[in-house]
């Protein structure tokens, strides 16, 4: 369905809540204000096809112009609140954007945007600053009834790059379909996590990402509402469970460290009773945290591996993760197959890189070479992502191929040895990266971020060296052990682990203490 067709049989239900401010926009409110943007946008000549790029922090705009291009047939592209003015112009100009929406609260780094991207009609929610138009304003006078040629819309988001410079994924039939269509999403949270029009979702992370966007506007398509976070804290995520009763949430493994380390007393004040079903993804959850949610919260906790570019999607219950720690579930929108690196299928337990057989199709906007890296021989298609299967069919994930380490000839994946050095009791969050060394190619080194930053530093990293020697084989053991007050990591839980490996390899980068 469509958020308009519960407009017109339930009007005054809330289509989401802010939760920190608590403002509320009904069904009634969304279907009306997105019908106007949707005017705005065509009276500017934008046709369905066409791009705009959505440049905001959530706010209680952001649903109103997302639904206002799908309703529109546009593509829409969803920049990081966090980029810089450089970032954002390229961006822009990649997905060739005719129009350019930003808020208020991000009018420093949009007023350095606008004379960079000329000939993008310039749009701002809240108090608009020159030379930006007010967008409510702008489409306050228009009609609030629906657009005579209504087309659905769709997202083009951009890899995060962490690996390079990002490049948006772009997916055919984009204002082909009626602005109805059936959304794959909504009908995975119906059949996986039991969502029905009463489900109350709670987004704890920034809606510019893959993840939020899509289950969100999922679950507003099924009539259910959304309590969107404006910003994450993990205390306050407990209390707005608690307080709007929400029943189904989509986490990253960051959330749920967080939360974890919060002392037992303040996570035992908080009701999770009205919980049903919640899920996680973007990046790999250490066992023992899992292991630690599912005895805090019981077997509701699931978890899906996907990608922006839908070309696959893995799914995992608490029941079966209990029986295969560590997957990421089995496929089932697409075949699974582990390959080498001349495309031949490797046997179970052997690891290898991950593709998808059947899966959706999708290219990289302007970049015809790296979507042809992401097919091989039999046109399987792969996120980069490297692991194995076993007999079951269960994946299990060992790291991108992109930060594997070769020390002395020997691979060795990031991943275990950061999910290791995430238990210590003294860490907050880690990152294992490879940097420079004359004898062995590469060494291993840890960047760590204490969750006590005023501390001993040298007590703490011999602490750490004891523990990951005690813990690890002698050839994953960090020879180095920094530390950063805080990570570069994307709220939705991705490591920008390149801005940490060229601090090492004497590029550009983070600044390691």
């Amino acid at each position: 369905m469509h958020p308009s067709v519960h407009a017109r049989t339930n009007p005054d239900k809330p289509a989401y809540i802010m939760a920190y401010s608590g403002e509320t926009v009904t069904y009634g409110e969304l279907d009306a204000r997105s019908n106007q943007g949707a005017h705005l946008f065509r009276s500017l000549g934008l046709k369905p096809g066409d791009a705009i790029a959505i440049f905001m922090e959530n706010n209680a705009r952001y649903y109103e112009v997302l639904w206002a291009a799908q309703r529109s047939g546009l593509r829409f592209t969803c920049l990081s609140s966090k980029l810089t003015a450089g970032e954002v112009e390229y961006i822009v100009k990649d997905c060739e954007a005719k129009v350019f929406v930003t808020s208020e609260a991000l009018a420093d780094v949009a007023g350095a945007v606008a004379p960079l991207i000329a000939g993008v009609k310039l749009f701002m929610v809240g108090a608009a600053e020159a030379p930006y138009e007010g967008f409510e304003a702008a489409r306050a006078a228009l009609p609030a009834t629906p657009i005579a040629d209504e087309r659905a819309g769709m997202a083009m988001l951009y890899s995060s790059g962490t690996t390079g410079r990002p490049k948006g994924v772009k997916r055919a039939g984009v204002g082909e379909a009626p602005i109805g269509t059936p959304s794959p999403l909504a009908m995975m949270g119906q059949a996986l996590y039991g969502w029905t029009p009463e489900s109350v979702y709670l987004s704890p992370a920034p809606l510019y990402h893959a993840a939020p966007l899509g289950w969100s506007m999922a679950v507003q398509s099924m009539g259910g509402t959304v309590v969107m976070m404006e910003r994450f804290d993990a205390e306050d995520a407990l209390r707005f469970i608690q307080d709007y009763k929400v029943t189904t949430a989509q986490w990253v493994p960051t959330h749920f460290v967080r939360m974890l380390k919060l002392p037992p007393e303040v996570r035992a004040r908080y009701d999770m009773s009205s919980l049903k079903a919640v899920f996680h993804a973007a990046a790999p959850c250490p066992v023992p945290v899992k292991e630690q949610m599912i005895a805090w919260w019981g077997p509701i906790v699931n978890e899906y591996y996907a990608g922006t570019e839908g070309n696959g999607f893995c799914h995992i219950n608490s029941e079966e993760w209990l029986a295969h720690k560590g997957s990421v579930g089995r496929g089932m929108t697409a075949k699974v197959r582990i390959c080498d690196d001349d495309g031949e299928e490797l046997p179970p337990r052997t690891e290898g890189l991950v593709f998808f057989e059947g899966g959706g199709q999708f290219e990289y906007h302007g970049d015809p070479k790296k979507t042809a890296e992401a097919r091989n021989k039999h046109g399987w298609t792969t996120l980069g992502d490297v692991g194995w299967l076993d007999e079951e069919g269960y994946l299990y994930l060992t790291d991108r191929k992109s930060f594997m380490i070769i020390s002395g000839g020997v691979n060795i994946y990031p991943q275990e040895i950061e999910n290791l050095l995430i238990t210590h009791p003294k860490v907050a969050d880690a990152a294992v990266v490879g940097a420079p060394d004359e004898e062995m190619g590469e060494k291993v080194v840890a960047v760590i971020q204490p969750i006590e930053w005023e501390g001993d530093h040298e007590a703490l990293r011999a602490e750490l060296s004891a523990f990951t020697r005690k813990n690890l084989s002698h050839v994953k053991t960090p020879r180095v052990i920094d530390f950063m007050k805080e990570l570069p990591r994307h709220p939705t839980g991705k490591l920008y682990k390149r801005l940490i490996r060229d601090a090492y390899w004497g590029k550009e980068g983070s600044r390691i203490v």
